[in-house]
Formats: C-alpha cells, sequence, structure tokens
C-alpha cells in the first residue's frame, strides 16, 4: 500500500509537470528504480502509466486547440512515425542507452525554448522554413522530437515547444496546447508499442494512471493561466532543473 500511495503521489506531480512544460518521467522513473523495477521495465511502465495525464493536459486546452485542426493534423504523420522509431530503439537496443544523452538533448530543448526569439529570425531564412506548418524542416524536427519522446520521453514537452515556437509564428499559450496535442499522440503510439512489446507492469500502471490524468488537468489549467513570458521562464528554468537532476544521476 506504500509503494501504490507513493507512485500515485509521483503519477499526480508528474502529470501537472507535464502539463506545464514536461519531464514528468524524471519523477516517476526514478521511483520506480527505487521499488526495485528494472531499467527498461521502470521506463515503459512510466510512460504508459503517464498517457493518460498527458490526454488531461490536452484537455484542458480544448480552445486553443479548437482552431489549430489542420496544423495538428498536419504534424501528426511526424509525430507518429517519430515516435515508432523510437520505441523500436528503446525495445531493441541496450537499456543503459539513453543515459548518456538524455542530459544534453533537455538543456538543448531549453536553450532552444530560451533564444527563441533570436533565432526564429535566423530559421526563419532556412529554406522552406516560412511554410508554417508544411515546412520541411518543422516536420523533420517534429520527427525527431517524435523519436525522442517514445525512446525516454523526459522533457519532450519543452523540446516540443522550442520546436513549434521556432517555426510557427504564433502565441506561445496557442503552442503549448499544439505541444499537448501532439505529445498525447507521440505518447499514444508508444504505449501501443509497449503495451504490445514491451516488459509493462499493468499493476502500477492501474494505480498510476488515474492519478496522472488528475494531475494533467490540474497543470494544463495552471499553465493556461500564466502570461506567455512566464511561462517561456518556468519551463526554461524547470527543464534545467532536470537536465541538472540527469546529470547528478
Amino acid at each position: 500500500m506504500i509503494e501504490y500511495v507513493v507512485l500515485a503521489a509521483a503519477a499526480f506531480a508528474a502529470g501537472f509537470v507535464n502539463a506545464v512544460g514536461g519531464g514528468g518521467s524524471l519523477i516517476t522513473f526514478p521511483i520506480l528504480l527505487a521499488f526495485g523495477y528494472g531499467a527498461v521495465s521502470a521506463n515503459v511502465t512510466s510512460t504508459t502509466a503517464l498517457f493518460p495525464g498527458y490526454v488531461g493536459g490536452a484537455l484542458a486546452y480544448r480552445r486553443e486547440l479548437s482552431s489549430q485542426v489542420v496544423r495538428a493534423r498536419s504534424l501528426a504523420s511526424s509525430s507518429a512515425l517519430g515516435a515508432v522509431a523510437g520505441a523500436a530503439i528503446l525495445l531493441l537496443a541496450p537499456a543503459s542507452a539513453f543515459r548518456a544523452a538524455v542530459p544534453f538533448l533537455v538543456l538543448f530543448g531549453c536553450a532552444l525554448l530560451a533564444l527563441q526569439p533570436w533565432l526564429q529570425h535566423h530559421v526563419h531564412r532556412l529554406p522552406g522554413a516560412t511554410r508554417g506548418e508544411g515546412s520541411p524542416p518543422l516536420r523533420v524536427s517534429v520527427f525527431v522530437a517524435g523519436a525522442y519522446g517514445a525512446y525516454f520521453g523526459a522533457g519532450l514537452g519543452m523540446i516540443l515547444l522550442a520546436v513549434l515556437a521556432l517555426f510557427l509564428a504564433d502565441d506561445l499559450q496557442r503552442l503549448n496546447g499544439l505541444k499537448s496535442l501532439l505529445s498525447v499522440l507521440i505518447n499514444g503510439v508508444a504505449v501501443l508499442a509497449f503495451a504490445l512489446f514491451g516488459p509493462v507492469v499493468w499493476s502500477i500502471v492501474a494505480v498510476m494512471a488515474v492519478a496522472s490524468l488528475v494531475g494533467g488537468r490540474c497543470g494544463g489549467a495552471v499553465a493556461r493561466s500564466l502570461n506567455p513570458e512566464i511561462l517561456r521562464f518556468v519551463i526554461v528554468a524547470f527543464g534545467v532543473a532536470v537536465a541538472i537532476r540527469l546529470f547528478i544521476s
């Protein structure tokens, strides 16, 4: 019972954090390891359990998403294909392979978001970069983000939001809503692959899933109320903390 209570609390916190900016798996993954689960099992169980939290976060952004249906459909295929690639790498590669790269990827996402106003001017000079959701560089970037999200996922929200902000000239709150929807798709594909081929601990998922859904709804409501520049600062600050935690571990 103590294990279930701790994991439920961790799942609520992770769902909340994922809705605000990303990095929730950095809460649940280490706790699952501490309770004695193997690295791959902890990773796929955490991803599966936190999926409802992503759904809750996206639901909180229904208003911002209602006018982005075409944009979401355009980026869906790149996200899904990237997720398929990432899930395949995780299930086929050595269990410890992601540990070295993850902190650098999270810091890279933070840097992209922090420098977005300056970088956007230069990115828009790339061939095809100003074609909105039809931009080839954006589609490639979303594919890579999808692969990373299915592979491990810590900081996926930060990386996705940074990529979207570079290529799409729009309000950060609307882009955060789009990020939440693409995160649902990426994690949905990963969860399907893990359910079929991964060592998911379903008894733990049953406990954590409901808590992550509630946390996602609460986190999405908080994120929607933040000023865009404050939201940018909060996400970058949390991302740096996540990267430091990864370096230490």
